[in-house]
């Protein structure tokens, strides 16, 4: 373990499942480290996610004004001096984080950012001479990260926390689902989607909470509830700190290759993943979960399946890519994890 390191900042900005992905490992670092003070630096947004490690001292960077551009950022690299930070972990490894290592480095000192294996997800991802095989988590990555700097983070029987729902009594399996993703090639079609939530209603020993955000998710995701007493749905009801409430205490959350899926991760709760242009092979399953439960479009009908590390890219003919996901079997896997 580092002697020298008293302070360490820890940098991770966007986007929100990366942001959940780094919170697993930190928790991880304040019980094996408890010695050594840890400053996350993101936005104010994601606060929430850290205030379930007491431990943690937050700091909300301004990156639209205060620590705009390169001189905002040489003004953040001071102020987090005055708090006597003396060692950086990026996990980020963008522009931004860059100049803020750089910033640290020329002033002696310590510092280590996280391998993306950018190289290694071209090769899962391209079309001709693709390389099929998994890629190491980013969760892994970014203890890597830690383990450079002098503090080595065992991942394995990982503590969660379990914080108090506000819903009322709980006297049904909860289950969570969040059918939408930043892109549309990561999205379930809302048909079946439909048919998944339909069948989990029949049984009145279920309780579906539906999430997502913006009002035109808002609208669908109520139209989803209708004629459904024991499906309701959050979106655009709750702030972030009490969704975090209501996912911590779910028995399975079922989620895209998205924010949600990271997440429920986070706060130990199973998560049942589907995923369509994207693959868990590229290091973004969710934390400490089971393989078997990343459901996967059909490789066999869809052969260049990844075509994307992000679901950014589109391939002419993968539109239906995730109708190869059969609904029934969605259901059966959610009954799976809740026996």
């Amino acid at each position: 373990m580092s002697k020298t390191i008293k302070h360490l900042a820890v940098i991770r900005l966007s986007a929100m499942g990366d942001v959940a992905m780094t919170v697993p490992v930190i928790r991880a670092f304040t019980e094996q480290h408890p010695s050594v003070k840890i400053t996350v630096v993101s936005r104010p947004f994601f606060k929430p996610f850290f205030d379930t490690i007491p431990e943690v001292h937050f700091f909300a960077v301004d990156l639209e004004k205060k620590h705009k551009g390169f001189f905002g950022l040489l003004r953040l690299f001071q102020e987090l001096r005055e708090l006597k930070v003396d060692a950086l972990a990026d996990l980020h490894n963008v522009l931004r984080s860059k100049i803020l290592t750089f910033f640290f480095k020329v002033h002696g000192l310590k510092t280590a950012t996280v391998d993306k294996d950018r190289k290694e997800k071209e090769a899962l991802t391209r079309a001709k001479n693709k390389v099929f095989r998994p890629l190491p988590s980013m969760v892994l990555q970014h203890s890597q990260v830690f383990r450079r700097l002098g503090f080595p983070i065992n991942l394995q029987n990982p503590n969660f926390p379990k914080l108090k729902a506000f819903t009322g009594e709980k006297n049904q399996k909860w289950i969570g689902i969040a059918p939408f993703a930043q892109y549309e090639s990561k999205v379930y079609p809302l048909d079946l989607m439909q048919k998944v939530i339909d069948l989990l209603a029949e049984n009145p020993n279920y309780k579906v909470f539906l999430f997502g955000g913006g009002t035109k998710e808002v609208e669908l995701l109520d139209k989803m509830t209708e004629g459904k007493t024991n499906v309701v749905n959050v979106a655009g009801k709750t702030q972030l700190p009490q969704e975090l409430k209501i996912i911590s205490n779910l028995d399975v959350m079922l989620s895209m290759d998205s924010g949600n899926a990271h997440i429920a991760a986070m706060l130990g709760t199973k998560v049942i993943t589907l995923w369509g242009a994207t693959h868990p092979y590229a290091g973004f399953a969710p934390f400490n979960q089971s393989l078997e439960n990343c459901l996967t479009s059909d490789r066999n009908k869809y052969p260049l399946l990844p075509t994307s590390v992000y679901g950014n890219k589109t391939v002419e003919g993968y539109q239906d890519a995730m109708r190869s996901i059969d609904p029934k079997h969605v259901v059966e896997q959610i009954r799976l994890v809740l026996l």
